[in-house]
């Protein structure tokens, strides 16, 4: 049976009746009769050869159909927005697209449109979208071009007739914070790899962005590998090395402010799931790849002052003054202490304000340590990722945290299993025998410095105060994923997530009582309590699968996937960036919004990383649950 009819004005009548709130959405929220009337056809009743038209035969065949319900009227609303985007006048839409089981269209959504739809290239092809896009502070659309790639600068400078306000700039061969900070205000995006004449492309975290992203990427690639779009996973890890090798770094983002700048290292963990996904890409591809993740642990890693004298590591972004990509007013309040202490000395002495403050200390005329200080925990606390938390809030760059070691641990049982596995134990002067030493030692700093026996979990460890900072949070369960806990510790472990990080929609980024201990009118930090973010799920899942915990793994997945088709069905297919797991809601109250729900009639592009954690959890979870999931029943009622 299929609907067929004239799209705009089934829309108009559609969005008059149900879409009471006026917002280009059919939710719970509106007060419509939630009951659409339309005509439905069998595939029988319209012969393609028959000479007589659709419309003398329509009162024949047509048969009246109600959607009831604010899921299938949202369905049809979508159904109806994807058939009007591909420039139809009359739509044909059958009707299990509108009475779909939501596990089943959310799945479809993300493996049918939303990767292509979050897919870039920068190149001919993709620029005008890529460099004019809401970053950009002036007319001028800039790509910043490593003095290394000189095919590169040769093929955007080509390019400069078609796109008048283009502007090349080649990069300096060593690139400083000084220089970063000179081109603060010329933003602009940095060149990535090209092949064959085309930009190799890129998934980007949501529609409104347009960069490559550090650890979004792998946790993109991993739903991209489950919905067999190896091409993709294979062409974001070529984008890495190019960033490596060019850049000396996998960027933050492949935007100019982020030169300075990583993000939490995966790459090891990409090449190995990519390659065992698909063996073709050939063991010169993995070794080239290899390498360069080799070269990036032993260079930006394994260097001060991301290594520690304890032999552990930790995030230190460098960089000048304040952060050019943060919202206006983002640091006043902290900003605010300085700017009375540095108050205009005379007879009427006033307090200068935070923006003549800021003016005088990005140009070096006000001096501080303490806000130099300030700004590079604020740095590393976003090379890290959690951007922003309190747990690393003016303390970020003096931490050896336990995710960061967790992931270089991870990196060295890859080399060493890459290595033996496919190369016969050596590969180019490296060993595996060496990396497998390499990862025991990492095994016995972490827990000399971050395992608290009495506690029964990990902690960062402040090398400044020598002390742990009991600080709970998702991240201290990195290190199940990693593989690196000794069994018999892994039991507490697992007590301890459930009991202190488990919320009705999964694990929260940092416990209730941390957040308490911050008192009721503290900022709402996006990556702490009562937020959960799909890393985290994604990780912990994993992590408690390697030790056999799997009702544990089961409850949490449920619990997540509950959360996101919940919302979806009630919210017109919202996937949104992250979600309040305590309210298991899209409605999130923090820093930054939650990017993903603002759109007309159709979101087609989810958002990355949330994408894939439900791929993931759908192949994870036991067909019982999913049975359960698509009946939407409450999760206390099943755990």
């Amino acid at each position: 049976m299929h609907f067929k009819g004239n799209i705009s004005q089934t829309l108009q009548k559609l969005l008059a009746q149900e879409d009471t709130d006026g917002d280009k959405k059919i939710t719970i929220e509106d007060q419509g009769p939630k009951a659409f009337e339309i005509e439905v056809f069998n595939d029988s009743d319209l012969p393609l050869r028959s000479p007589v038209g659709r419309e003398s035969q329509k009162h024949d065949f047509a048969k009246a159909y109600t959607i009831s319900g604010t899921y299938h009227l949202s369905n049809f609303l979508q159904e109806l927005a994807l058939e009007k985007a591909l420039g139809k006048v009359e739509a044909s839409i059958p009707l299990w697209k509108i009475e779909e089981n939501p596990t089943d269209r959310i799945n479809r959504m993300i493996r049918d449109y939303f990767w292509d739809d979050l897919t870039r290239t920068i190149d001919k092809e993709g620029l005008s979208k890529i460099l004019t896009d809401t970053k950009s502070q002036d007319t001028k659309q800039r790509m910043y071009v490593p003095s290394t790639d000189s095919a590169g600068i040769d093929y955007y400078t080509s390019l400069k007739e078609e796109f008048p306000n283009l502007e090349v700039v080649v990069l300096p061969k060593e690139i400083t914070p000084q220089y970063v900070k000179s081109i603060n205000e010329k933003p602009g995006i940095l060149a990535l790899g090209l092949e064959n004449g085309k930009g190799i492309p890129f998934v980007v975290p949501g529609g409104r962005f347009n960069e490559m992203y550090g650890w979004d990427s792998y946790f993109e690639g991993i739903g991209l590998l489950l919905d067999d779009r190896v091409d993709l996973a294979k062409a974001m890890i070529d984008n890495f090395c190019y960033q490596i090798e060019h850049y000396g770094k996998i960027l933050n983002a492949n935007r100019s402010y982020y030169l300075t700048r990583t993000q939490p290292p995966f790459l090891s963990s990409f090449i190995v799931e990519t390659y065992e996904k698909d063996p073709s890409l050939g063991k010169e591809w993995l070794a080239s790849v290899t390498k360069t993740a080799i070269k990036e642990y032993e260079t930006v890693w394994m260097q001060a002052p991301r290594l520690t004298e304890n032999g552990l590591n930790r995030y230190y972004a460098q960089g000048i003054g304040v952060p050019p990509e943060t919202e206006g007013g983002h640091f006043d309040e902290h900003l605010s202490a300085f700017a009375k202490g540095a108050s205009r000395t005379g007879k009427n002495s006033t307090p200068i304000s935070v923006a003549e403050l800021v003016r005088l200390y990005q140009s070096g005329d006000y001096k501080s340590q303490e806000l130099d200080t300030y700004f590079t925990h604020d740095r590393s606390l976003r090379e890290s990722g959690h951007d922003t938390s309190w747990r690393l809030d003016d303390v970020c760059a003096d931490l050896n945290v336990v995710d960061l070691n967790s992931l270089l641990y991870k990196y060295e049982v890859d080399f060493a299993y890459i290595i033996d596995t496919y190369f016969n134990g050596e590969l180019e002067g490296y060993h595996g025998t060496y990396w497998w030493t390499v990862s025991y030692e990492r095994i016995e700093r972490m827990n000399s410095f971050l395992w608290n026996e009495e506690a029964g979990k990990y902690f960062d460890y402040n090398v400044q105060t020598k002390k742990q900072t009991h600080f709970e949070s998702a991240s201290n369960y990195f290190p199940l994923w990693a593989g690196l806990v000794d069994q018999s510790k892994v039991p507490k472990m697992v007590k301890n997530l459930m009991k202190n990080l488990k919320e009705k929609g999964g694990i929260a980024g940092t416990s209730r009582a941390m957040h308490d201990k911050f008192g009721q009118d503290a900022v709402q930090r996006q990556w702490d309590y009562p937020n959960g973010w799909a890393p985290h799920q994604m990780l912990i899942w994993q992590g408690l699968l390697n030790y056999g915990f799997n009702k544990e793994a089961q409850e949490l997945i449920y619990r997540w996937l509950w959360m996101i088709t919940r919302n979806a069905v009630d919210f017109n297919g919202v996937i949104p960036e992250k979600y309040d797991v305590v309210s298991a809601t899209h409605k999130v109250f923090a820093e930054y919004g939650n990017v993903g729900t603002e759109f007309d009639y159709i979101t087609t592009s989810g958002f990355g990383w949330m994408n894939a954690s439900y791929q993931l959890g759908l192949s994870l979870l036991a067909q019982e649950y999913r049975t359960q999931l698509d009946k939407l029943i409450d999760p206390d009622q099943l755990f």
